[in-house]
């Protein structure tokens, strides 16, 4: 007995040295199974990084071509509308969403025990970058991730044009423009463009008036796609001053590559850098 008791304290001892080792040991986080998507941008890049079977769900909207670049891949998931009930019962264990995703469906997952991870909205390629490493941990996928994050900043870093800038406006309707700090603003400026809205004091998103954008006599007008029927807001797009300042400009729009830092920004580079060549011939 005498020698049990002697051992007590080292034996003691030692079940509070695991205890404490265990309790300050991180646990490794689980990979999610089912995840599902209610964001534009978190959908697509769900579907570029996600690992077979663990992608359960994306929006709807990720299914429309004038907003996704996508589109046609969206349709082998089902759709949700982003509420709160209609997830749930997919049984997630992560909901990929947005900032301005709707607080109450947030809330309201978050207190059923979900795990919601929201993704702020890309105004610049690094974000872009940042956004793909940011989903791909989250999907426990950061080998994937890490790699297209790099194929990516190796691609935007070999797009910078060195010569002397253009100028350019990005026109929507009611006269809606970027300026500074947003991800096109900076797609601009990589491919040799000098941005009107920008020089206008336009911050994010605002209005152009149409007499200012003429006056600017921008080297190239870019405009979005038309969607599908009438729209009073889209006649402006039509207006025969802007058609007549078009110029070169003529049949450059956006269009769904612009919208969110994924990868698909690289085809809207693309088409900038063909249409800066295309400034600099003047065809």
């Amino acid at each position: 007995m005498s020698g049990l008791r002697s051992d007590l304290p080292a034996l003691t001892l030692a079940v509070l040295v695991l205890a404490t080792g265990a309790a300050g040991a991180e646990t490794p986080r689980a990979i999610p199974q089912r995840v599902v998507s209610v964001n534009l941008c978190t959908d697509q890049l769900a579907m570029l990084l996600a690992a077979p079977g663990q992608l359960v769900s994306v929006s709807h909207l990720a299914a429309e071509p004038q907003s996704s670049s996508m589109a046609a891949e969206a349709a082998a998931w089902p759709a949700n509308r982003g509420q709160a009930e209609q997830v749930f019962l997919l049984h997630p264990d992560l909901v990929l969403a947005g900032t301005y995703t709707q607080k109450a469906t947030i809330d309201l997952l978050r207190k059923l025990g979900v795990e919601v991870l929201q993704l702020p909205p890309a105004n610049s390629l690094a974000d872009a970058a940042a956004h793909i490493r940011t989903v791909g941990a989250a999907l426990g996928q950061e080998a994937r991730a890490e790699a297209m994050a790099r194929a990516f900043e190796a691609e935007v870093a070999a797009a910078q044009y060195r010569g002397a800038p253009a100028t350019a406006a990005l026109y929507y309707p009611n006269g809606y423009t970027t300026g500074s700090g947003t991800l096109a603003n900076e797609v601009l400026a990589l491919t040799g463009f000098r941005n009107i809205g920008a020089e206008a004091g336009v911050t994010g998103g605002g209005i152009l008036p149409l007499e200012r954008l003429i006056m600017a006599a921008p080297n190239l007008i870019i405009t979005s796609e038309p969607y599908p029927g009438a729209s009073r807001s889209e006649e402006i797009l039509t207006h025969p001053a802007l058609r007549a300042a078009k110029g070169a400009a003529e049949g450059m729009m956006t269009d769904a590559d612009w919208i969110c830092g994924t990868p698909y920004i690289l085809r809207a580079i693309a088409r900038m850098q063909a249409a800066r060549a295309a400034v600099e011939t003047g065809g």
